[in-house]
């Protein structure tokens, strides 16, 4: 949420862009750090289930977003 809103301040179309994609490599970190939690015992597997399925929705929503803005057509 925090890239969304920086790169949204930067008052460019093309900050912006990248920084959902930024957005969405943070998505894939979290995925990471989750397998980190589940192998140390911080969360269960019914919880890392849970919060992986989450995060690829995100990142969907991500993607989806990012080619919604996409520049469409021959500049």
């Amino acid at each position: 949420m925090s890239n969304i809103a920086e790169g949204f301040e930067r008052s460019s179309d093309r900050e912006f862009h990248r920084f959902l994609y930024i957005a969405k490599g943070s998505a894939g970190e979290v995925r990471s750090q989750l397998f980190v939690a589940l192998d140390l015992g911080y969360v269960t597997s019914d919880e890392f289930d849970d919060l992986r399925a989450r995060s690829e929705e995100v990142a969907k929503a991500l993607s989806g977003f990012i080619t919604y803005l996409a520049p469409k057509g021959p500049m």
